[in-house]
């Protein structure tokens, strides 16, 4: 039985082997980024005499990114972490949800916050491979349980926004006081 063949012509536009593989490498490096955020976070809660901290595991389980507990004030946070080199950071809506749901559960808890901490790094990005260097920046901001939850953004400036139907609304969230030493501003 003769095999049957197909020729495939290969020209550029069809076959980027390299352009995936810096695809793939920077999706691992902003994937390191947060896994970094998070577990900054962790050692900055856990490095204190009342609280204890733990990174809750992978994105794909519907968990808070981190939970940090205080038995002694009765206080618990979900924390959702963002972290980037870009101007604006994204929280998708389900994920502020997931966090309030964890918050809720815990009803043993007097004080249960959601937080959202933003980490801007000190280089900011340009271009594909161009950054300039600025200032590192924190924002850890208490969602606020009374407000519809959709998908928001924290700015540089440390500014926070609804995004509804393609259009930005400000959002005015506390800034929570941590238990730690930040590069809160």
């Amino acid at each position: 039985m003769p095999m049957k063949t197909k020729t495939v012509i290969i020209t550029k536009s069809n076959f980027t082997k390299k352009s995936n593989i810096n695809h793939k490498k920077a999706a691992r490096l902003r994937r390191q980024r947060g896994y970094q955020w998070e577990d900054t976070i962790v050692k900055r809660f856990n490095g204190t005499t009342a609280w204890r901290a733990f990174r809750l595991g992978s994105p794909s389980i519907a968990l808070p990114d981190v939970l940090a507990v205080n038995t002694e004030d009765s206080t618990i946070f979900t924390i959702e972490a963002k972290s980037g080199t870009s101007t604006s950071l994204p929280v998708p809506a389900d994920q502020i949800e997931r966090c309030l749901d964890w918050i809720t559960t815990f009803g043993v808890y007097k004080k249960r916050k959601v937080l959202l901490a933003f980490k801007f790094l000190s280089k900011k990005r340009l271009g594909i491979g161009k950054y300039e260097s600025r200032e590192l920046r924190e924002f850890f901001k208490v969602w606020d349980e009374s407000l519809k939850i959709t998908d928001c953004v924290c700015t540089y400036d440390g500014q926070f926004f609804a995004r509804i139907d393609g259009s930005r609304k400000e959002l005015f969230l506390k800034e929570e006081n941590m238990p730690f030493k930040t590069k809160q501003r």
